[in-house]
């Protein structure tokens, strides 16, 4: 990319919220913050691709689900759901803005162990508990309620098909960007390259530009996805976040099947659902092979699919054993190393500096609900309808995890 064709420098030389990356998370908290009638401030985001190309958004599966092992995680989710089914709503009623529908298709995990089986059923416990669908099903109920799956390994699964599928979230981040566009947020093609802090080390002044301006500002928001760790750097912080390939393939079965298919969590660790008229199926690299990546890198693994993808999806669901492979693609996981749990909330030195990090593939489906929460510390500095305190820096810093035992 060359600087001089395209980028440019902002309109401003200071700025109440300067965000240093305008994807999902970069618009979700430029959205929620601007439509808020308390803010009449400025805010600047700071995107350094505005085709997106290379971002975790433009690669998303766009799934959201319930399941998770700690309460908080359970609550962000059933407000995204809450968000999604009620999208105009959110965005003014505004006639322009389309409805989005949650396929609500539901997860649905397989265990082949009793110990998987017995964390399942503790999860489903916190999940009912939250008023989540969350049902654990036996080897028979599984076979009766989806028979075309091969279950002879398995022993259990947990299904919940109330508000967990997949959704349209590329509309949702575009009307995000462009709502705030038209409350006054600026997005800016540059790059941020560096921070100055006050004497004091106590707060940021100002952003350094790749095109050479220092830009002052009261609140930086560190949004810059499987670039935090670099962009942390800038203050003299350490995060544990870094670029992990994820692999996605669509796929057409001779056999289609005659019922929809849940997002099924495979041992393996592959997963598959509905797609439309086609079929999608995810998977991590092969098991011990999941490095850091550079974060232009993604080159596909073309073994992938031939020697783990499809053996499982065929020995799973024996209709699969004719497919055709449509399409494929690499995403990045801003995968948190430390707990894949994300990182919320003000540095605990550089009071003005806030992460917004580390979401480990939760991302899309966490949006609503953690753009909102850093839009309230932004405004009031506290969090006002959730608590995200337990995503605070301070664990990060003090290395102490606060682990979610539902990662896929």
């Amino acid at each position: 990319m060359s600087l001089d064709q395209n980028f440019r420098p902002p309109r401003q030389q200071r700025y109440d919220v300067v965000i240093v990356g305008g994807a999902m998370y970069g618009s979700s908290i430029a959205w929620w913050t601007a439509s808020n009638p308390d803010f009449d401030g400025s805010i600047l985001v700071v995107e350094r691709d505005p085709s997106y190309a290379l971002a975790s958004t433009s690669h998303t599966n766009s799934c959201i689900r319930q399941q998770f092992s700690n309460e908080i995680n359970v609550r962000i989710s059933q407000f995204g759901a809450h968000f999604i089914r009620n999208f105009r709503d959110f965005m003014g009623g505004d006639e322009r803005v389309p409805d989005i529908v949650l396929q609500s298709f539901g997860y649905l995990y397989l265990a082949d162990n009793q110990a998987f089986a017995d964390l399942l059923s503790q999860n489903q416990q916190i999940q009912s508990d939250l008023g989540a669908g969350t049902r654990m099903l036996s080897r028979e109920q599984i076979a009766a309620q989806f028979p075309f799956y091969q279950l002879d390994d398995i022993i259990a699964g947990s299904h919940n098909p109330v508000d967990e599928g997949y959704f349209d979230g590329a509309t949702i981040f575009d009307w995000w960007r462009r709502s705030a566009r038209e409350r006054g947020v600026e997005y800016c093609t540059n790059e941020v390259v560096g921070m100055d802090l006050n004497p004091a080390g106590s707060a940021v002044d100002a952003v350094r530009l790749a095109t050479g301006e220092t830009i002052a500002c009261g609140q930086v928001v560190n949004a810059s996805g499987p670039r935090a760790g670099e962009t942390a750097r800038m203050i003299g912080a350490e995060l544990p976040v870094e670029p992990r390939k994820r692999f996605t393939f669509i796929f057409d079965a001779a056999e289609p099947l005659d019922q929809d298919l849940p997002l099924t969590i495979d041992p393996s660790g592959v997963h598959m659902r509905t797609d439309g008229r086609y079929y999608l199926a995810g998977s991590p690299p092969e098991e011990g092979d999941d490095p850091a990546v550079a974060y232009d890198d993604f080159a596909a693994d073309h073994g992938l699919w031939e020697n783990k993808v499809w053996p499982v999806l065929a020995s799973r669901v024996p209709q699969f054993e004719r497919i055709k492979l449509i399409n494929s693609w690499v995403g990045h996981y801003a995968f948190n190393t430390l707990d894949q749990n994300a990182i919320i909330g003000p540095h605990s030195q550089v009071s003005n500096f806030l992460f917004s990090n580390g979401f480990s593939g939760h991302g899309f489906q966490q949006s609503p609900a953690l753009g909102r929460g850093l839009s309230e510390w932004l405004m009031y500095g506290e969090y006002r309808n959730l608590d995200l305190s337990p995503f605070g820096f301070d664990r990060i810093e003090a290395g102490h995890p606060f682990l979610e035992k539902a990662v896929i």
